[in-house]
Order: structure tokens, then C-alpha cells, then sequence
């Protein structure tokens, strides 16, 4: 398995644990709320309050993790890339990039990549750059080296 497809491999089950906590989360407060509901006690409202602004967060989380896989489905890890798009490896003289989905670090092989997004601000900067283009970020100056 060649570098790119280990990528979207740990990036892939990454998002996939994201929702499958959030689901499991979900589930709990779903049945804390029912309980809470069974239970009939009108004098404190402000648990059930928290309940659902929690519920309402972990589905918002829920619906971001569902945007990233699907994000992570569009990538074809076996093309190769002439400037930076969804999809491309980008080795840097401080860095190496692999743009999929705001992830973070992550480690394949013992070696670190930042995996971000097009949209992220550094994304941003370095969306449509080819092999030798500069972008500064954070009084960083980042030089395309390759890109896959």
C-alpha cells in the first residue's frame, strides 16, 4: 500500500470512530431525556436543558464527522497531482501536508502529516500552488517541494 492510500486509510478511520462516539453519545442522552421525562420531576427543568443543548452539540459534531467522510469518499488516492487539490501529498521545507479534512497530525510510518483542509486558512493558501511556490503563514514560509 503506497503512502497516499495509508493516509486516507488512518484518515478514514479517524472520522469513523468520531462517529461512532458521537452516535453512542447521542444514544445516551437520548435515554437520559426519556428517563428524565419518565421520571415526571417538573421542579428541576435545567438537567433536561443541558440534555438537549447536548444532544444538540454531539448532532452538530455528528453532522461535521458525516461532512468529513464524505469529503474523504471524493479522494482518489492513486492520482497523481500537478498542484495542490483535494487529494494531494504536499512535502514542504518545514512540513509535510496530505489535503483531505481538518484532522490534524497524524503519524504513517513513524513520520508526522498534517492533514488539513482546502478550506482551512493554510489550505487556503496553498489550494491551486505547484512544486517551488511559497506561501507564508504564521511568519512561516512554507516552499512546495513535490507534490503527489
Amino acid at each position: 500500500m503506497n503512502l497516499k492510500h495509508e493516509l486516507l486509510s488512518a484518515c478514514l478511520e479517524h472520522v469513523n470512530k468520531r462517529i461512532v462516539s458521537y452516535k453512542n453519545e447521542i444514544e445516551l442522552i437520548k435515554e437520559a431525556i426519556e428517563s428524565n421525562d419518565k421520571s415526571g420531576d417538573d421542579e428541576d427543568d435545567s438537567g433536561s436543558g443541558k440534555l438537549f443543548d447536548d444532544l444538540e452539540k454531539n448532532s452538530q459534531h455528528m453532522a461535521d464527522a458525516s461532512k468529513a467522510l464524505e469529503t474523504l469518499k471524493l479522494i482518489n488516492p492513486n492520482l497523481k497531482h500537478d498542484s495542490v487539490v483535494l487529494g494531494s501529498l504536499v512535502t514542504t521545507n518545514t512540513a509535510t501536508f496530505y489535503m483531505a479534512t481538518s484532522i490534524g497530525k497524524i503519524d504513517v510510518d513513524n513520520s508526522p502529516y498534517l492533514v488539513i483542509s482546502l478550506n482551512s486558512p493554510i489550505g487556503a493558501l496553498l489550494k491551486n500552488k505547484e512544486a517551488g511556490d511559497s506561501v507564508t503563514f504564521n511568519n512561516t514560509t512554507y516552499t512546495i517541494k513535490s507534490i503527489s
